[in-house]
């Protein structure tokens, strides 16, 4: 019997895992070697005093079983046609000056409200809901990467993408901030700018707000945590081997050919094929030579002004589950400096949707500020201390300005935790702290990096950071992507496997759940 061809995945999280299942798919052999305790990578959540806390999914792309993208999260186990999802009515919702604004999933809602309060806009606002209704047109290619396709898909896409092709040209070269100025009354403006960073592109929030409006967006009940063990769970079903607590060191290459893994703890691995699914900066300078770095990813690292990193400072905290002011809503607050930064505007999100994240008769509430490049050098230039003491002071001014916007829980906030920047870099090797890839900036040609590396032959690399803006969707259809093209190169397909193979050959250097437990005993943050 031919014996399997072996390949070796750096990296548990989204792209790792999708890469591992669609790997077994193939009939290969695969390993999958994660620096943490646990599965997910940027995607999972942690317990602090009996409470959950979610670090990653907003809105999930790909929830619709008519998409591409759904076929894949199905594949991979994240998603099934028996999962349930959280019962949000809106997107979110923007208070100013009085006021607020709801971009609700039903766009005649969302164009009817937003005209009784600014009538002066109301042809700006017909054009901005025609738009997102052209933007539900905007669907991730699931089934192969671009560069696999033929004349025959690149007529099929154009004529599925419809009139999103006149959004993408009025509205890709120009930010949300400048899009935002098209409107005269000061709620739209802040609702425009509130939910991405205002550098984004003008087109990423239409696109982002039609997968809501198209049920193509949900929050799949559980967490982020839980989607990813069903995905760890799926690769070991499959026959696939996973090892935590494995960080990796060095990836040995000699003549052209990657040929093993070395890790912090002195142990190796060797494969036919290596993926990378780490963060690229990682991947470049420290397990391999900064040399092979692509230009185009060389270049966006070294124009930050242009491709800037995204992160956060985000604390949770426990309220009454009485408590609801709107799935997202952004205030305006006090001036408040975190990092290099002073911000006059914070959204609070409840979750009291989802039974994971409440304990009796409260819930958890979350908030996140934006942190760029600049910030992430404030937090980084810090002492232990100092560290520990900023984190603290911000947290309890955050609760300060949420008493003042909503003086009705003022005394209820119970402090749960904060994470920074900082925390991405330690846990995740994150770029800057950067939870997404590099944004997509108004005149900045988008990153789109196929993975393979010059030079060495059998190494690819695979992730968010393989296409701007990133996010799960696009981790999870780079880690397929990967090994379709090895698979090219073999000449074979997925269909080709039998996967009725049972869960020979599993492994894993310890039980999940206990995995799972150590994590959130771990002082995350």
């Amino acid at each position: 019997m031919k014996k399997e061809k072996k390949v070796v995945i750096i990296g548990g999280g989204v792209a790792g895992l999708s890469a591992g299942i669609y790997a077994r798919l193939c009939g290969m052999e695969a390993e999958i070697y994660e620096k943490n305790s646990i599965p997910g990578g940027e995607c999972i959540g942690w317990n602090r005093e009996g409470y959950h806390i979610d670090n990653c999914i907003h809105w999930l792309t790909g929830t619709r079983k008519d998409t591409e993208l759904y076929d894949v999260w199905k594949t991979v186990g994240a998603l099934s046609d028996d999962t349930q999802y959280a019962v949000l009515d809106s997107f979110f919702t923007t208070c100013h000056g009085g006021k607020s604004a709801t971009l609700w999933a039903d766009l005649d809602r969302t164009k009817r409200e937003l005209t009784e309060l600014s009538p002066e806009d109301a042809e700006e606002i017909s054009k901005f809901i025609e738009y997102v209704e052209y933007s539900k047109k905007c669907l991730i290619p699931a089934n192969k990467p671009l560069d696999m396709f033929g004349i025959g898909d690149y007529i099929r896409m154009g004529k599925e993408m419809g009139d999103f092709v006149k959004v993408m040209k009025e509205l890709g070269n120009i930010s949300l901030e400048d899009y935002s100025k098209r409107f005269k009354a000061p709620i739209i403006q802040k609702l425009m700018c509130d939910y991405l960073p205002k550098e984004y592109t003008a087109y990423s929030l239409l696109v982002s707000y039609a997968t809501i409006a198209d049920g193509n967006g949900n929050i799949p009940m559980g967490g982020s945590l839980q989607m990813s063990l069903r995905m760890e769970k799926r690769f070991r079903e499959l026959g696939g081997k996973i090892f935590y607590n494995k960080s990796a060191a060095k990836i040995e290459v000699d003549k052209k050919k990657a040929q093993a893994v070395l890790f912090e703890d002195g142990t190796r691995a060797e494969g036919d094929y290596y993926i990378a699914t780490v963060d690229t900066a990682v991947l470049f300078g420290k397990l391999i030579s900064g040399k092979y770095m692509p230009a185009a990813l060389k270049n966006a690292y070294e124009s930050a002004n242009i491709y800037p990193a995204t992160s956060g400072f985000q604390a949770a905290y426990s309220v009454n589950k009485s408590f609801n002011p709107g799935e997202t809503v952004f205030i305006d607050i006090e001036p408040l400096k975190v990092g290099a930064t002073t911000f006059d505007r914070m959204y609070v999100k409840v979750y009291g949707y989802d039974k994971t994240f409440v304990k009796g008769d409260r819930q958890v509430l979350q908030t996140s500020i934006f942190q760029t490049d600049a910030d992430y050098e404030v937090w980084k230039g810090m002492f232990p201390d100092e560290y520990k003491e900023a984190k603290m002071k911000l947290s309890d001014e955050i609760v300060k300005r949420i008493e003042a916007a909503f003086p009705e829980i003022k005394g209820d906030l119970e402090y749960l935790d904060s994470w920074t920047p900082l925390t991405y870099e330690r846990y995740c090797n994150a770029y800057h702290g950067s939870y997404m890839s590099f944004i997509t900036t108004a005149g900045a040609k988008s990153i789109r990096i196929k993975g393979d590396i010059k030079g060495i032959r059998n190494l690819t690399f695979a992730g968010q950071w393989n296409t701007s803006p990133g996010g799960l969707p696009i981790a999870v259809t780079n880690g397929k992507f990967a090994i379709q093209r090895i698979c090219h190169k073999k000449s074979i397909t997925m269909e080709d496997y039998n996967d009725k193979r049972g869960t020979e050959g599993r492994e894993t250097t310890g039980n999940i759940d206990d995995g799972a437990e150590s994590l959130r005993r771990e002082r995350v943050s």
